[in-house]
């Protein structure tokens, strides 16, 4: 989910006591104690019991110390010679992997694609990106002009990572940016069966384009 998506069900929820005047990101934030924080990415997906009772603004303090733990644990165990700065880096990196892929056995080869680019001062290149800086306005068609709009979470257009995540993503997906697989691909396309062909080089790359997609 985006946080957007997630505020939404907080606010839909029957039985929470909804004491924010509006769900607007900065209104969260700074119920978060962090006025100036971009709040994607920085609420930690999970299931949350509580009593009747309970405000909203609890369950989502509950969920932002628990991604603050989570990403600082996994940052204390990341592998060296990353390509972050700081570990919110590497939040952002695992909100684009959670995008690409739902296959724990994926996450890990996909993370190390990323991290590769980022080493070589490849661009990104990967949609989930593009689509979360389009927005409300996405209709589900992905076209080339989008991919040509230059903006700050056009990974096409731009190089590194985009500004924020754009998403809330889980452990494993926070793990993996932290511990992406070895290796020396470089290029990833769906299959269409909910996997992806990985590949090393862009000769390798187009013939499974010519294959998995056209």
């Amino acid at each position: 989910l985006r946080f957007d998506q997630a505020m939404k069900l907080i606010a839909d929820h029957p039985v929470l006591v909804h004491t924010l005047t509006d769900t607007r990101p900065e209104t969260v934030m700074i119920a978060m104690g962090q006025a100036t924080m971009h709040p994607e990415g920085r609420f930690f997906p999970d299931t949350y019991r509580f009593p009747k009772g309970t405000t909203d603004v609890v369950i989502l303090k509950q969920a932002f110390d628990a991604m603050n733990r989570v990403l600082q644990e996994s940052w204390a165990k990341r592998a060296p010679d990353l390509p972050y700065a700081r570990a919110d880096d590497a939040l952002t990196m695992a909100s684009i992997v959670e995008k690409e892929t739902g296959l724990g056995e994926e996450r890990g080869r996909i993370a190390g694609v990323f991290v590769r680019r980022l080493k070589m001062g490849m661009r990104l290149q990967t949609d989930p990106t593009v689509i979360y800086g389009i927005g409300e306005t996405f209709d589900g068609n992905l076209r080339k002009r989008d991919l040509l709009a230059d903006g700050p979470y056009n990974t096409y257009m731009r190089v590194g990572l985009p500004p924020t995540p754009i998403c809330l993503p889980g452990r494993a997906a926070i793990e993996a940016s932290m511990n992406p697989a070895a290796g020396t691909e470089l290029y990833f396309v769906a299959r269409g069966d909910g996997t992806h062909q990985f590949s090393a080089t862009l000769a390798e790359h187009d013939a499974a384009v010519r294959q998995f997609q056209l």
